[in-house]
Parts: structure tokens; sequence; C-alpha cells
């Protein structure tokens, strides 16, 4: 799993560090603004809503050996798109707007709250990840999965009408 999460990470690095010569890093560092950056954000959300998706239909139909493995992928996913956001987006964004005390506000908030909804998940992550295993967890599964889905569903509408435009402002 940590193999498919690197080849991602490198994957998606390689994609945002193609024709940086047009974009400064941000200041003190070497990340510097990728137009495609975005697009590829929003294309994890994209994944992400579907893995949800298609590990609620797998719960309904009581595949729940099928369930563990997805939920195995939802983590590799999340966790690549994580560390994406945390390195490409929010380390720019702190440094690019360092001496903007509101806008820095906004972003700490944005990073501090995404650790908090990213413990939680990796939380409910744990512990039903013997759901195939372990059908009685099954028992609890449905609520707790719509509440992941809830946090989930608002933090991108966020991140998409927020956060991301902040970032295009930056160039």
């Amino acid at each position: 799993m940590f193999d498919l999460l690197k080849k991602k990470a490198k994957e998606k690095e390689a994609d945002i560090d193609n024709d940086l010569s047009e974009h400064k890093p941000a200041p003190g560092t070497n990340i510097y603004f990728h137009p495609e950056l975005i697009d590829q954000l929003k294309g994890d959300h994209k994944e992400l809503v579907e893995l949800y998706m298609e590990i609620k239909s797998l719960f309904e139909a009581e595949s729940y050996k099928t369930v563990s493995e997805k939920l195995g992928d939802f983590r590799a996913a999340l966790q690549g798109h994580l560390l994406t956001e945390n390195v490409r987006l929010y380390i720019y964004l702190d440094h690019m707007f360092q001496g903007d005390e509101t806008n820095s506000e906004l972003i700490r908030g944005f990073r501090k709250d995404m650790g908090d909804i990213a413990k939680a998940v990796m939380s409910f992550l744990k512990k039903y990840e013997e759901i195939g295993v372990n059908n009685d967890l099954a028992s609890q599964f449905d609520e707790d999965f719509a509440t992941i889905g809830k946090v989930l569903t608002k933090r991108i509408e966020n991140e998409e009408t927020v956060l991301y435009p902040l970032y295009s402002t930056t160039h």
C-alpha cells in the first residue's frame, strides 16, 4: 500500500514540476506555483467521492470483505491528497501570505481543521479496517461512515470555494 502511495505522490510531483520556469517559488521555499495543482487536487476530491460512494454501495450489499479492501484504497488516496496539499498548497500559501495576517489566519485555520479531520478519518479507517473479518463492526459502520461523508463533503466544498481560489491569486 505504501508503494502505491509513494508511486502516486511521485507521479503527481512529476506532473506538478513540469514547466515551472515561468513561475517563481514562494519566498523562502523551493515550492513553485503550478497552474495544474488545483485541478489535480479537485481530481483527488472526485476520486475520494467516487471511492466513498463505491464503499457505501458495497456496504449496503453486505460485501464487507470488499468494503475493507476499498477502505484501504480510500486511505491511500486520502493520504496522497493530504501529502500534496500539505507540501504543495499549505506551505506555499503560508509563505506567499506571510505578511497578510487575514489570509495567513485563514490558511492556518484550514490547515488545522484539515489536521483534525484527517485524524478523525484515519481513526475511522483504523476502526473499520477489519470489517471484512469482523462483521460485528457493521452495526456501527453506517452511522459513522455517514458522519465521515458529511464532514468530508463540507470540507471539499470549503476548499474548492475558498482556499483553492486563494491559491490562484498568487501568480
